[in-house]
C-alpha cells in the first residue's frame, strides 16, 4: 500500500508533463505559463520538506500518511473540475507540501516494519513504486488525456490515490511516535560534515540523471530521429526497465554500498558516452535506451541509502533532506541542460549529464577519503 501510495503521488506529480499541451489549451494560457505546474510544484519540494517533515515528526505515521494520499486525491479531482488556472495552481502548491512528508514518512515506517535485516528490501519496494510510476502512471495519464479527456486523466490519478489510502487505513497498523525527537537533536545531524557532502553527491547525482532525461523525447526526436509515436514506446519501455533495475541496484546495496554507489556515476558516464556516439543510429540507439533506464532506476535508492547512512539518529529528517535535495538537483539539471541546447544544439546536451556525473564521483570519492562517518 505504500508502494502505491509513492505510484499515486508520482502519477500526480509527473503526469502532468504528459498533459502540458491539453492543459494549456483547456485554460487558453502558453506552455510556458502551463508548465510552472511543474517547476512551482518541485520548488514547494525543495523548500519546504525538511521544515514540515519536523513539524510532522510527533504525529501518528499512519494519519500523516493518510492525509498526505487524501490530498493528493482531492488535488486530482480539483484538476478535473476546475475552470481556473489559478485553482490548479494553488492544489498543485498543496499536495507538494506533502510529497516530501509522505516520502520521508514511508520510507522510515516501510523499514520499521520488517527485521532490520530485511529493512533494505522493504525501502526498495517502497522505490518500486516510483518506477511503476515512470513506467504506467505517467503514460496512462498522457493516454487517458488524448483519447478520453483531461478530466479523466486526472481522476485517474484521484483514483489511484483514493486505493493507497483505503489500503493503509486498513492494513497498516497504528504507527504513534513513541518517542518524540527534538526539533534540535534532528537538526544536530546538518553539523556532520559527510552529511552535506552525500547531499552535495546527491544534487550532482540527479542533475547528471535530469539534465538529459528531461529532455529524452526532444533528443531522440531530433538526433535519432524518431517519431512521436516511436517515442512513446521508448518511454514505457524506459519505464518499465527501471522497475528491474530498482531491485538490481537494492540487491547490489545490500551487498556493497560504497562500490555501488561509487560504480552509478561511472555507469552513467559510460551510457552516456554510449549515447552521444549511437543516437543517430535506430537500432543502436534502441539498445542504449534499455541500458539508460536500467542505469537510471539506480539513482532514486542509490543515492537515498548514500545519504541515509549519515542520517540514523533522525531518519525521517535524512529522507525529508534527500527529498528536497534531490529536486533541488532536477532543477540545477534541467536548467543547465536547457541552456546548454539554447548555446550548442541538442546533440550537446549529453555533455551536461557527463560533467555532473564526474562531479558527483569526485563528491563521493572525496567523502570517502577524507570524512570519516
Amino acid at each position: 500500500m505504500l508502494a502505491l501510495g509513492v505510484f499515486g503521488i508520482i502519477t500526480t506529480e509527473m503526469g502532468i508533463v504528459g498533459v502540458l499541451p491539453q492543459v494549456a489549451r483547456k485554460f487558453n494560457i502558453t506552455a510556458s505559463q502551463a508548465g510552472t505546474l511543474v517547476s512551482v510544484f518541485a520548488l514547494v519540494v525543495a523548500i519546504s520538506g525538511p521544515f514540515l517533515t519536523l513539524l510532522a515528526s510527533g504525529i501518528n505515521r499512519k494519519v500523516i500518511l493518510l492525509i498526505a494520499v487524501f490530498m493528493f486525491a482531492v488535488s486530482n479531482i480539483v484538476y478535473a473540475m476546475t475552470s481556473k488556472f489559478e485553482v490548479m495552481l494553488a492544489f498543485r502548491i498543496i499536495p507538494a507540501c506533502f510529497h516530501p512528508v509522505f516520502f520521508s514518512v514511508a520510507l522510515v515506517t516501510a523499514a520499521q516494519l520488517v527485521p532490520p535485516e530485511k529493512s533494505s528490501k522493504a525501502v526498495t519496494k517502497v522505490f518500486a513504486g516510483i518506477t511503476v510510476g515512470f513506467a504506467f502512471g505517467v503514460p496512462l495519464t498522457s493516454y487517458l488525456a488524448e483519447k478520453v479527456s483531461l478530466e479523466t486523466a486526472f481522476l485517474f490519478g484521484a483514483a489511484v490515490s483514493a486505493i493507497a489510502f483505503a489500503g493503509i487505513l486498513v492494513w497498516l497498523p497504528s504507527m504513534p511516535v513513541k518517542n518524540k525527537m527534538s526539533f534540535g537533536k534532528q537538526l544536530g545531524i546538518l553539523r556532520k560534515p559527510a552529511l552535506w557532502l552525500n547531499i552535495t553527491s546527491v544534487i550532482f547525482i540527479f542533475a547528471a540523471m535530469f539534465s538529459v532525461y528531461s529532455y529524452f523525447a526532444e533528443y531522440l526526436s531530433q538526433v535519432t530521429p524518431m517519431n512521436g509515436s516511436v517515442i512513446s514506446v521508448m518511454l514505457m519501455g524506459f519505464g518499465i526497465i527501471m522497475i528491474f533495475g530498482n531491485f538490481v541496484f537494492g540487491a547490489m546495496l545490500q551487498k556493497n554500498i560504497r562500490v555501488t554507489v561509487m560504480l552509478f556515476p561511472i555507469l552513467y558516464i559510460a551510457v552516456y558516452v554510449l549515447l552521444y556516439s549511437l543516437a543517430p543510429y535506430w537500432i543502436p540507439a534502441m539498445i542504449v535506451v534499455v541500458l539508460w533506464g536500467m542505469v537510471h532506476s539506480g539513482g532514486l535508492i542509490v543515492s537515498q541509502t548514500w545519504l541515509t547512512t549519515v542520517t540514523e539518529d533522525a531518519p525521517a529528517f535524512g529522507n525529508s533532506l534527500f527529498v528536497s535535495f534531490s529536486n533541488l538537483g532536477i532543477t540545477l539539471g534541467t536548467t543547465v541542460g536547457g541552456w546548454l541546447i539554447a548555446v550548442a544544439g541538442i546533440h550537446q546536451l549529453i555533455w551536461s549529464g557527463i560533467v555532473f556525473a564526474i562531479l558527483a564521483l569526485a563528491s563521493i570519492l572525496l567523502k570517502i577519503k577524507y570524512v570519516p562517518k
